[in-house]
């Protein structure tokens, strides 16, 4: 038996180990305030979560905004402004879906979807009148935390100014409430990170490069020559541009739209063709170029390169007057059709003031080496010489800075070259000289 004072200390050691022991097992227990917020059931949060609004719900899962809302939900009421399924999942560009679908843009989606929010109750009894009032959302960028509330001339409720709300009211909570609305609301900074998602030279073709050419007399490389404006006249002349000839028109073009891609001109000369049917009188020349002819498509392929023409248009009267026997030949209407493109940018009165300066003007034509000679006729323009004559018809049809169009009352011809004929003298014949002979007797 141990001494009375001994089993006493013995039995106090034992009890503070109890204590002790029982004291770090309830310290884990206690939760003076703990980070994460519980929500009830019967939360604005979870009822977005169980709505109809499947495909916003689908993007603030995917943004990462539950625990974010659930701590705004524990501070104070929200609205959400809901857009539909239709305008989620159809209306939305795919592209700029896309975009908010990569992980590299959450913080584009994550404001996105905050700025539907906005951290105060506003239903369909405090919506604002005629006036308009901001209210602050939870977007991060402070440029795009207002969202305004108004009505349409007609007393709809609209948000941003362009969201018609379909379902006021449609979900209420003691913490909040959701209206739906037509559309998607998207705020400036996220619209500029759309805009600057990739840079210029990323998305750029890469262009097309000849093979390194040798000098013959030096054996070096050639310089490349220096790139030209965007703009500017092409440096090759037009008729290096052109088919070689009918049976291989139209020439293939050097690529897509054009190395420079500065002008459409497939449009521009569809855009001339559909003014000529409109205006009246020149369906015979419209259906030459597009169907009896390529001569369209090797016009357009010419202005996309930066080239500019101005078309002699004959009317359906002039035309009316060819023969069979001029239009039998083979490349006979490109010929007559070649004969009437002048390689430059000439209007009514850019050509009646040359002809009145200078007289006559010769302008060349994509029919070499041949030239349209011009000059001033009672008060008008008149191309070529005598009974082939015509004159300046229906002046500007079609004016664009790139292709003109002026119409004449008849078709040119190139005037033939006959070869000049020397007379053929005849050589002076001498006589031969006789000797004399002496007869004798």
């Amino acid at each position: 038996m141990g001494s009375p004072n001994y089993d006493a200390l013995k039995l106090m050691i034992l009890l503070s180990i109890v204590l002790t022991s029982i004291k770090a097992t309830a310290l884990p227990h206690q939760n003076p305030k703990s980070n994460s917020t519980q929500i009830n059931s019967n939360s604005v949060l979870v009822a977005l979560l169980d709505s109809h609004y499947t495909e916003l719900s689908e993007l603030v899962e995917k943004a990462l905004l539950l625990q974010t809302l659930e701590q705004t939900v524990s501070d104070h009421n929200i609205t959400i402004f809901a857009p539909d399924n239709e305008a989620l999942e159809r209306q939305m560009d795919p592209e700029f879906k896309r975009f908010l679908l990569e992980p590299g843009n959450l913080k584009s989606l994550q404001n996105l979807l905050l700025f539907h929010i906005i951290p105060s109750r506003v239903g369909s009894t405090e919506w604002p009148g005629e006036d308009v009032v901001h209210h602050e959302t939870l977007c991060v960028d402070e440029s795009d935390n207002l969202l305004p509330l108004t009505r349409g001339n007609t007393g709809e409720k609209l948000v941003g100014g362009i969201a018609k709300v379909t379902r006021p009211d449609d979900v209420i909570r003691p913490d909040g409430l959701i209206h739906g609305i037509e559309r998607l609301l998207v705020p400036r900074s996220v619209q500029e990170d759309f805009n600057r998602r990739r840079s210029l030279a990323s998305i750029s073709a890469v262009l097309p490069e000849g093979a390194p050419v040798v000098d013959p007399r030096t054996n070096r490389l050639k310089k490349p020559a220096a790139p030209v404006p965007a703009g500017s006249p092409p440096v090759l002349p037009i008729y290096d541009a052109m088919a070689p000839g009918p049976s291989l028109a139209p020439a293939p073009a050097p690529g897509p739209g054009g190395p420079h891609h500065h002008f459409d001109g497939e449009s521009q000369v569809k855009d001339f063709i559909h003014t000529l049917l409109h205006y009246g009188g020149y369906n015979e020349l419209a259906d030459i170029l597009v169907n009896l002819t390529s001569l369209a498509t090797e016009m357009g392929k010419l202005v996309s390169e930066g080239y500019v023409l101005t078309v002699l248009a004959p009317n359906d009267e002039a035309m009316a007057k060819l023969t069979t026997d001029q239009l039998s030949d083979p490349g006979a209407p490109e010929q007559i059709m070649y004969y009437h493109l002048i390689p430059e940018y000439q209007t009514e009165e850019s050509m009646y003031n040359s002809v009145r300066r200078f007289g006559k003007v010769q302008y060349d034509t994509l029919r070499l080496p041949h030239k349209v000679v011009a000059e001033e006729a009672d008060g008008s323009v008149k191309f070529g010489h005598g009974e082939g004559s015509a004159y300046l018809f229906d002046p500007d049809i079609y004016t664009d800075g790139r292709i003109s169009v002026q119409g004449i009352d008849g078709v040119l011809f190139p005037v033939e070259e006959k070869p000049t004929s020397e007379p053929v003298t005849a050589p002076k014949v001498v006589a031969k000289q006789r000797r004399g002979m002496f007869m004798f007797l």
